[in-house]
């Protein structure tokens, strides 16, 4: 049975940047017609080549590219990987219908079950829209999900918390705790993992968040923060999520920003220059949420004015 975790595991830094950044991004709304769907399609593709990655599709970036956007097949890679990014974006395409669609469709049963069954419709050749009739084991982890004739009743418990609760928690702590009990619960054969990305992008694209997207290079550190959260540690998953919610805004912010306003991103060696700390503990506070900052490929970036706010807040030596 997992516990109802406390409401202090976001940092306040991290929740005001957050907070600061959304707002900055719906001040700038509406965006040109061009611009969101020049942004629509990148993040589209990242988020595919990433969530497939994950779980361990070998397409690279711009290989996801040319299957996703031209439906070009790549010499040396399986029909599996070309199936999985077809039916990766046939959901995501439904994501964005349900995030769009004024109706505001019911958060339920029927909803979960058929965004899962677009993840892996073609892929796995499965006509299956139910939940697992096996026991699953999920590798590296000590936590053994319920087994088959408990799905129902523990899926009807996490929408039951989710409509009691969903309002008792910061938005990004309500994403990251939902994202965990869901992937507890591992109520598919194959497809949780995507499955789970998506629902997680529902409630955080109708509060007007960019699609978040997590990062294939980080899958140890989320897989880190998943088994935490399965013994009750919710931090490292929530700071987690709220890490790869911040980069969405920024990548949104930096391309839709007006240049003469914009901040340009520099990396934490370059901004070095422009304060004491070194190096390694401008990472620290990256990775802790205590500087504005997010991950560029493997590195992470933060500008100029960032760092000077934080000196101003805090001191030349923190």
């Amino acid at each position: 049975m997992l516990t109802l975790p406390s409401r202090d595991n976001l940092t306040p830094e991290l929740r005001q940047l957050l907070d600061q950044k959304l707002e900055a991004l719906q001040s700038l709304r509406p965006i040109s017609p061009v611009a969101l769907q020049k942004l629509k399609e990148r993040f589209q593709v990242e988020m595919t080549y990433n969530s497939n990655g994950i779980e361990g599709n070998t397409l690279s970036l711009n290989e996801t590219y040319w299957v996703f956007q031209e439906g070009i097949t790549v010499k040396g890679k399986s029909l599996k990987e070309h199936l999985e990014v077809k039916d990766h974006k046939r959901a995501l395409e439904r994501l964005y219908e349900l995030v769009e669609s004024s109706d505001d469709p019911d958060f339920n049963e029927r909803l979960i079950k058929d965004l899962h069954y677009l993840v892996i419709e073609q892929s796995e050749e499965s006509d299956d829209q139910d939940y697992r009739q096996a026991d699953v084991f999920i590798s590296g982890s000590d936590h053994v999900p319920p087994k088959p004739n408990e799905i129902k009743a523990a899926m009807k418990s996490l929408l039951n918390w989710t409509r009691l609760h969903q309002r008792d928690y910061h938005l990004i702590e309500f994403a990251a705790l939902f994202h965990h009990r869901f992937a507890h619960i591992h109520p598919f054969l194959d497809g949780n993992g995507r499955t789970a990305r998506l629902l997680t992008n529902l409630f955080l694209m109708r509060a007007g968040y960019p699609l978040v997207i997590i990062l294939k290079n980080d899958r140890q550190k989320y897989y880190r923060a998943l088994r935490l959260a399965d013994g009750g540690r919710y931090k490292a998953l929530i700071q987690f999520i709220a890490q790869a919610s911040l980069r969405s805004l920024n990548l949104y912010l930096d391309t839709i920003t007006p240049a003469k306003k914009k901040d340009e991103f520099i990396t934490l060696s370059e901004a070095t220059k422009y304060c004491e700390y070194s190096q390694e503990y401008l990472s620290k506070l990256a990775k802790e949420g205590r500087l504005d900052s997010h991950k560029k490929s493997r590195n992470w970036v933060t500008t100029k004015k960032a760092i000077q706010e934080y000196v101003a807040k805090h001191g030349r030596r923190g």
